[in-house]
This record gives C-alpha cells, sequence and structure tokens, in this order.
C-alpha cells in the first residue's frame, strides 16, 4: 500500500488552522498517490491542550471539524489524532483516539490504551483509556494502529505499564504497524525512538510506520522525525528534523538501504532551539524580539539563535553597560550586532543606577547584592520597555546552570517572556557557540574565550561565586535530571563540600525557577512544567 506521512505543525486550539494544514497535506499526499494518508496524535486539537480538553465548547469546535473532514474523504483513507467522546458513564468524558476516515464515512476509531503521567505529561488528568485497540482492516490489510506512548512506553529502567498494546496487535496478526505521536523532543530521543520502535517491526515482521508531529508548542519542542522501520528492524525512511514533512512509501517495495539520521548534538541542538523561538513567537502573535546583549556567550548565543528563527529584521540587541561593565564587553556586544546584522542600542544605566542609590540610601560599602540586583533591574525595565512600545519580546538569556543555582535576578535578568537557553547547561553553551562560528564567526570569539561574568561589581567572575562550570553541570546532570541523591553524588567522586553546596542552592532557588518565563525543554528534566518541586520544604535526609 503507498502510505504518506504528513509531519505537520499543529497550533493548540487553532482548529481551523489544523483542518486546513490537514486538508493541504491531505491534497499532497493525494497527488502522490498515496492510498492512505496518516496525521499525527491530536492534529485537529493540537498538542498539548491541557484543560481545553475539560471544555465542551472546545470539544464541540473539534468535533464540527471532524465532521467537516469526514465529509470531505475520498478514496483515499485518512488517519487523523483527534480527542473522542467517551461513551461511558463512568469515567473520564474524553479520550485520546485516532480515526480512519474513508468514501465520507468514519470507518474505524480507536483509542490510546497507555496515557503518560510523568515529566510533561499529563494525560490521566485528561483522557479514559481505550478498552482495546485490535488491528483494523483497511484496503485489504490488516493495520495495527496505536497512538505514542502506545508504541513508546517501553524501554524504560522501571516498567510503567503493564500491558504492551502493540504486542497485542502483533499477536492478532497485522500487515503493518502505525503510531502516531506528538513526541516532544529533549538530547537523545531520536536514538531513544528508534531503540523503542524497531523490535516491532521486527517482532511483526511487517513494516512500522511512525508519524510525529513538527514544531513549538509553549515550552516543547516536537522534532518531527517521523519513520518507516522496515520489517528487519531497519530504519528505511525519515522525515525531515525540526520542520513539516511528506514522507511517501510503498509498504510492499520499501527502500533497501537504511536513512541515517544526518544531525550531531550540536546541529540538533540549534534545530530544536530556533524552531522553538519561532513558533512561540508566531503562535503567541509576537513580531520583534529583544535581546540584552552583555557582551558575554550566553547573550550572544541567544541573539544569534533569534536571528535564525525570524530574521535580523525582527531582532534588537541592547546593550545597558553599568559603571562595572568593561570597554571590552561592549565591543564584544556591538560587534556581535554587526556580525548578525540586528539593530543595536545602547542604552547606559550609570546614572540610573546612581539615582537608585541615592533614592534608597545604598552603595556606601561598595556594590553588595543588593546593589548588584539593582543593576539587573534596571536592565529588566529597560528591556522590557523596549518590548512593550513595539509589541515584542523579551528573550531572556540565563543559561540551565545558573538558573538552577539561582545565580540570576528575579524581575532583572530573568525578565522576559521566553527563556531560551534555560534548558541548556553553560558547557552546552559553549559547544553551541562554537558550532554556530563553524563557517564564520558570527560569535566574536573575545565572548567565548573570556572567563565569564555578571560585571556587577569590580573585578566579578562567576567562578569567585560558583565551582567551576564543567563540575558544576556535572552535578546538576546527576541531582536534576537523574534524581541522584547526595551519597550517589558523592560515590561518584564529587567533594562532600561541593555536594552539600550546589544541592542547598537548587532547593533554595527554586521559588525564583517558578517565576521563570517558559523555558525551551531540550533535556528529560527540564525546569517547568517537567519538574514539580515544592518551595517550602524541609530536609528529609535522617
Amino acid at each position: 500500500m503507498r502510505v504518506a506521512l504528513c509531519q505537520i505543525n499543529t497550533t493548540v486550539a487553532d482548529i481551523p488552522g489544523n483542518l486546513a494544514r490537514i486538508r493541504g497535506f491531505a491534497a499532497r499526499a493525494r497527488r502522490a498517490g498515496a492510498r492512505l494518508a496518516v496525521f499525527p496524535e491530536q492534529a485537529l486539537s493540537g498538542y498539548p491542550a491541557l484543560d481545553l480538553w475539560e471544555r465542551a465548547d472546545f470539544l464541540a469546535a473539534q468535533a464540527r471539524a471532524l465532521r467537516r473532514l469526514t465529509a470531505e474523504s475520498g478514496e483515499m483513507g485518512l488517519i487523523v489524532g483527534c480527542a473522542l467522546p467517551h461513551p461511558g458513564s463512568v469515567g473520564k468524558p474524553v479520550s485520546n483516539g485516532a480515526v480512519l476516515l474513508h468514501r465520507g464515512r468514519l470507518v474505524a476509531r480507536r483509542l490510546k490504551r497507555l496515557l503518560p503521567n510523568y515529566d510533561v505529561f499529563d494525560e490521566r488528568r485528561y483522557f479514559e483509556p481505550g478498552a482495546s485497540n485490535l488491528p483494523l482492516r483497511f484496503a485489504g490489510s490488516r493495520i495495527g494502529l496505536s497512538i505514542c506512548e502506545d508504541a513508546l512506553g517501553g524501554g524504560r529502567p522501571r516498567r510503567l505499564y503493564r500491558e504492551d498494546p502493540v504486542r497485542r496487535q502483533i499477536a492478532a496478526g497485522v500487515d503493518m504497524l502505525i503510531n502516531i505521536s506528538a513526541s516532544p523532543f529533549h538530547r537523545g530521543k531520536t536514538a531513544l525512538r528508534e531503540s523503542l520502535l524497531r523490535p516491532y517491526a521486527e517482532r511483526a515482521r511487517a513494516p512500522l510506520l511512525y508519524c510525529n508531529q513538527a514544531g513549538g508548542n509553549d515550552e516543547l519542542i516536537f522534532d518531527g522525525n517521523s519513520l518507516v522501520v522496515d520489517r528487519r528492524g531497519r530504519v528505511v525512511a525519515r522525515g525531515r528534523a525540526f520542520a513539516e514533512d511528506l514522507v511517501v512509501v510503498d509498504t510492499d517495495d520499501l527502500p533497501r538501504t537504511p536513512a541515517a539520521y544526518a544531525l550531531g548534538d550540536a546541529a540538533e541542538l540549534e534545530s530544536a532551539l530556533t524552531l522553538g523561538i519561532r513558533d512561540y513567537m508566531r503562535k503567541c502573535g509576537f513580531g520583534k524580539a529583544f535581546v540584552g546583549l552583555s557582551g558575554g556567550i550566553d547573550s550572544a548565543v541567544v541573539c544569534a539563535l533569534a536571528v535564525g528563527a525570524l530574521g535580523p529584521e525582527a531582532v534588537t540587541g541592547v546593550a545597558m553597560p553599568s559603571p562595572y561593565s568593561s570597554p571590552g564587553s561592549l565591543a564584544d556586544a556591538r560587534a556581535l550586532a554587526r556580525n548578525l546584522g540586528v539593530r543595536f542600542l545602547t542604552l547606559p544605566i550609570a546614572d540610573l543606577y546612581r539615582r537608585y542609590l541615592r533614592a534608597l540610601g545604598l552603595g556606601g560599602n561598595g556594590p553588595g547584592l543588593a546593589e548588584q540586583n539593582i543593576q539587573a533591574r534596571i536592565r529588566g525595565n529597560l528591556l522590557m520597555a523596549l518590548a512593550n512600545k513595539a509589541n515584542g519580546i523579551v528573550l531572556s538569556t540565563g543559561n540551565k546552570s545558573e538558573l538552577s543555582v539561582g545565580y540570576c535576578t528575579l524581575y532583572g535578568d530573568m525578565c522576559g517572556g521566553l527563556s531560551v537557553i534555560a534548558d541548556v547547561p553553560k558547557t552546552s553553551v559553549y559547544e553551541l557557540a562554537r558550532w554556530m562560528n563553524r563557517a564564520r564567526a558570527r560569535i566574536p570569539e573575545s565572548s567565548i574565550r573570556k572567563p565569564p561574568s555578571a560585571e556587577l561589581k569590580p573585578g566579578q567572575k562567576d567562578q569567585d561565586d560558583l565551582p567551576a562550570y564543567e563540575t558544576l553541570d556535572a552535578v546538576l546532570q546527576g541531582y536534576v535530571e537523574e534524581h541522584l541523591s547526595a551519597e550517589d553524588l558523592l560515590r561518584r567522586g564529587f567533594s562532600a563540600r561541593l555536594v552539600r553546596d550546589v544541592i542547598a542552592r537548587i532547593d533554595r532557588a527554586e521559588y525564583k525557577r517558578r517565576q521563570a518565563a517558559p523555558c525551551l525543554r531540550i533535556s528529560p528534566k527540564a525546569f517547568g512544567a517537567g519538574r514539580r518541586m515544592p518551595i517550602a520544604r524541609g530536609g528529609f535526609s535522617a
């Protein structure tokens, strides 16, 4: 059978726009000779729609769109992910489902069996699981149709589910397996998905077709990367990474050679963050981005990513030198703006800073914490005013290392509408900067080479207050992303003093992170919806 995987970029709650996108890709699939066109999970509503799934008016609007799409269906079948009413009188009133549309009729529906309820997922809050999911028949083929977690729920150190819906389909007999998905990206996710999907194709001795959505919705980035796996477990076709795509294959005559994945880690990271910025801006209705340029590596990388996402004409870089800013930092900020072709403003804050100090009676003993934070908050006010005037958005420039330990200022450098690299450790920021400079020096080399500093007091360096970033990031990786205890970290060779200090800082800064702008997620455990910790808490060590 000739099948088209329609890897589309949906917008949550834009049901007319999503319907138009489905129609457009269906027309392309029809022209390509497809007998069946497959769309991602929740293609009509967008994923994740969260509490919108509890609204009757939202579900009614999606049902009207589904009826229109059904009536328009012709000789080519359509598999589309959507929310479906649950008919029972007990349980949630709606299920996460998929429908097969053909010749003006809804000929089959299947419901998601495994509802993820970890990290960024909260599907048990909204959906009733399906009772069973047997293969369906279309055009003489037995198709095992599953939805995202039904096929991706295994492969973890501890099994989360008692059953395996895809194995049940295989046992019932299938000619092909199809999984529709809204699987968000994190580093390493592509290889993980392949390791979970390949064994099903091998076990079934049948091709497996995996259709994932592409695009950004809030902090989540969906990478596409749809796959076709042959009966030997080889990936023989791929959708584009971080972009919409149409992948058309003949399941009776699949490609004979494996399809390699082209992106390395740094390229993948740049593509993910660029897409995250672009879709957040576009879907929220912002046209202009403002970035505070300190001359350091973090703001340089964020500005370069913004240019890649929006074009230089939509980005303004703002340097706001204080009495403690070095001439080199201002020169680096200006050089970055020139390299990227963005509008560049210089707004010195020394006079404003002195007025604050006089009004508050501060500054007699040099710049302590309060005085340092005043500088950051003045800068935040200036950036927000510029963004408000232009109907734009401020892109926050803090990295994950700083946000983890609270090395940042509320209502200062934390202000903004989107935290671009708040899930990127400082060591990875350096890797990303070097990658972005591979063809030409977009980011000044001096911004990469010089020791990082907030420049809020004379001679300040980050490493005066923090461990070396290589060490800090290794501890953060263990504590935040791997859930290791202090004892576990000690066994990895870190000193007791270091572990105690870093963990205390991470726990103490929870109140700051709760007030941070949404953070683009690129790791398995990002701050935000996927990591929920109490703010007021005590120690629990015996």
